[in-house]
């Protein structure tokens, strides 16, 4: 019925505090907002780019970020952190909605929405750059509103994802050559890419070490509406995957979480309803 004895481990992470006029642009947008203990026991952190055009190329603000630290929320040991603040593992993302470990390697994986093209799976690897910049006057790109080209060029548009993908790349190769490639890319489409599961056991079959990806749906300028779940059969580097889709009930509302359980179940979170769904194969 309550929290006491609450401790703040990290308190200096990035945050949008005004509204903006950009596309769901309230206070507090794309602070990404995810945590998870890894296999190795440390805690990892995502964080949104806040609608702030240098933050995830800005090798020491927390913004647009991957954090690794302890349990009091300092750096853990290793990190290849690109600047002078060692809680970063990686750098260069837009707004990482679900964050899982491989069974077996425990290598990092991203969920990231995309500006309206391209939600992401990416493996992350420590020190390694997800490729968003979405900076005004570079790459090619002019002045954008409030410095910030993440919806750029069509802002309150319908320009088909190719063109848009060719103008904001979610994953810029250009001008990062060796930034993360993704393992998969949901079809050049955004649809509210969520959270990401490992399935885990025989009862799951041929799935069974896939991953299942969940989307929240936005249906918004063309884009289709998501609110599905997609089951990935993800190469064991990270290079590529491909899909088959869950069946799943179109009048649940925004999914926003996936967990897979000590049971092997897997555990379906919907923000619009509240309520917790446990999914298991026929």
């Amino acid at each position: 019925t309550g929290v006491t004895d609450v401790v703040d481990i990290i308190d200096d992470m990035g945050y949008k505090p005004k509204a903006t006029k950009h596309p769901f642009g309230g206070p507090g947008a794309h602070n990404g907002g995810i945590v998870r203990f890894g296999p190795d026991g440390f805690l990892y952190v995502t964080i949104g780019d806040n609608h702030n055009g240098p933050g995830p190329q800005d090798p020491n603000a927390l913004i647009g970020k991957l954090l690794r630290v302890d349990r009091d929320g300092k750096a853990a040991p290793g990190n290849k952190s690109p600047g002078s603040d060692k809680r970063i593992f990686a750098h260069g993302f837009r707004n990482p909605q679900g964050i899982t470990f491989r069974p077996g390697s425990g290598d990092v994986y991203l969920s990231e929405n995309g500006p309206w093209h391209n939600d992401e799976v990416t493996k992350v690897v420590n020190g390694g750059n997800g490729g968003w910049d979405p900076r005004d006057n570079v790459n090619g790109r002019g002045e954008c509103s409030e410095g910030y080209c993440g919806y750029s060029p069509n802002q309150m548009g319908a320009m088909p994802p190719k063109e848009r993908a060719a103008f904001m790349p979610m994953t810029d190769l250009k001008a990062y050559p060796a930034a993360l490639k993704p393992a998969f890319n949901n079809n050049g489409l955004s649809q509210g890419m969520c959270g990401s599961a490992w399935l885990v056991g025989s009862q799951w079959k041929e799935w069974e070490g896939r991953l299942a990806v969940g989307y929240a749906g936005i249906g918004i300028h063309g884009t289709a509406v998501g609110n599905r779940i997609d089951i990935l059969n993800v190469a064991k580097d990270g290079s590529g995957a491909t899909k088959e889709e869950l069946s799943w009930p179109t009048a649940t509302g925004r999914l926003r979480h996936l967990i897979s359980g000590p049971d092997g179940a897997l555990y379906v979170g919907d923000e619009a309803s509240g309520n917790i769904y446990r999914v298991t194969p026929l």
